[in-house]
């Protein structure tokens, strides 16, 4: 009798002790960070859960079970999914009162625009501006003939280069200071050329004006620059009261401003022009002469104040001369649809390479399956030293399955002033819409309706 008592007795001290611990572990701090102003010392053991209930508690259906929420990684990465489609424009990354970022950075901003993809078949959004071309046709015109394909700028202007590229000719109304490296995409020469001779259309005693650097005849990296790779980008020097450039640091107080400012409007008006960087003291005087003979302060506050909108911006050791970056919808979409293809001429089977920290050349030839003296023959090397951060060009023996293509190409409308009219450059007629939807254009509404160009560069779209 004595010892089923004892039986009893024990078993019901292990019943309690396996009911205890349920209770002592709600108001454990380990699953749940506590609020700034609450801590789970001040809380009852009664009364933690429910403060803790809109983090901790998971959900739970309508039949009990419970449903999973998603982590703080994957609402941050839906947030940020949502938002680069409602604004794809990276935000301008400059900070100008850097001195370390200046001592490094070339150009001074961020490219814009223009974000790397993986290399995969892209749903084209928008116009396409090689439409005259189905895939069929581009393929086998790039096997037998790249050449009748045009100009192409392959990858961006900070990583690629360009193919049939064009070089600016001389002319009377400019100077090509280094002709050889001077090349372009078509469309770049020629925006370069219409702009220049509306100029000279305006002010026909205007003095030559020097055209500085654009790319090498293939791209590529283009020392000391970060960009100029792939045809897209150009220097151009200031318009001075003699066609003798003036070699005085404080540009703005000797340039001609008056010209100089025709040439800024030209660009917006005549070209597809991404973006102007010029220092920001020559800058505030453009914005002041164009505002003193009456230009709309509403539109030249959407070219120069418009924050990483602004179409003219400012940058380091850009003083003394304008760098220019052109949309090329016909030479940036051709780049990406060929992207693919690049396997089937082997002399064009390139991709671009960043050089690491503990790069070799023989480790950067192994890992891309291309040779050590193949990568100095494509970048005119003559020893084998690499510097951190430079771009190199690297030789493929077979196709590459990642490298970045850029994403399809979309030209946003020209910014052009009000009540005035867009030059009609080809006959074609503008799309059924009037314009394409720009998520990089500000949206302040214009006094007066902004007139619609009649037509672009050949090869492009008609929408404007």
């Amino acid at each position: 009798m004595r010892s089923s008592l004892l039986i009893l007795l024990f078993c019901a001290g292990c019943a309690a002790r396996v009911v205890t611990p349920v209770p002592a572990s709600a108001p454990a701090p380990a699953p749940v960070r506590a609020s700034p102003v609450e801590t789970p010392a001040a809380t009852p053991p009664a009364q933690a859960p429910a403060a803790a209930e809109p983090q901790a508690t998971p959900a739970v259906s309508a039949s009990g079970a419970p449903i999973a929420m998603p982590s703080p990684a994957e609402v941050a990465a839906v947030v940020t999914a949502a938002a680069v489609r409602e604004n794809p424009c990276p935000v301008d990354a400059e900070d100008e009162d850097d001195e370390a970022t200046a001592a490094t950075d070339d150009e001074g901003v961020s490219e814009e625009g223009e974000m790397q993809a993986p290399l995969a078949p892209a749903a084209p959004s928008g116009p396409l501006y090689t439409a005259d071309l189905s895939e069929e046709a581009l393929t086998e015109a790039w096997k037998k003939d790249p050449a009748t394909l045009g100009s192409m700028s392959i990858g961006f202007v900070e990583s690629g280069r360009q193919i049939n590229s064009v070089r600016v000719p001389d002319d009377k109304d400019w100077l090509v200071v280094s002709p050889e490296i001077a090349y372009g995409t078509k469309e770049t020469v020629d925006y370069v050329a219409a702009a220049i001779r509306a100029v000279r259309a305006q002010y026909p005693n205007v003095p030559t004006l020097r055209v500085n650097r654009l790319s090498t005849k293939d791209g590529g990296y283009l020392r000391p620059h970060k960009s100029h790779q792939n045809g897209r980008d150009v220097d151009l020097g200031f318009y001075y009261p003699t066609a003798e450039p003036v070699r005085e640091r404080e540009r703005e107080r000797y340039i001609d401003v008056a010209m100089n400012w025709a040439l800024v409007r030209s660009l917006v008006v005549n070209t597809d022009v991404q973006m102007i960087l010029v220092d920001k003291r020559v800058m505030k005087v453009l914005y002041d002469y164009a505002l003193s003979i009456g230009e709309d302060k509403v539109w030249l506050d959407s070219l120069f104040n418009a924050g990483f909108n602004s179409l003219i911006k400012h940058a380091r050791r850009h003083r003394d001369h304008f760098h220019v970056r052109f949309f090329n919808g016909r030479a940036q979409e051709l780049g990406r649809r060929v992207a693919p293809l690049l396997a089937l001429q082997p002399d064009q089977n390139l991709m671009m390479y960043k050089v690491r920290n503990g790069d070799t050349l023989g480790g950067i030839a192994m890992r891309h399956n291309s040779s050590v003296v193949a990568i100095k023959k494509a970048n005119r090397m003559r020893n084998t030293f690499l510097s951190l951060g430079r771009r190199l060009v690297i030789p493929l023996k077979g196709p590459c399955t990642h490298c970045p293509i850029p994403p399809p190409v979309q030209l946003p409308p020209r910014r052009m002033p009000p009540q005035a009219e867009a030059p009609a450059l080809v006959n074609t007629e503008p799309a059924a819409s009037g314009k394409l939807p720009n998520p990089c254009t500000p949206a302040a509404p214009a006094p007066t309706p902004v007139a619609v160009p009649t037509g672009v560069p050949s090869g492009l779209s008609t929408g404007r």
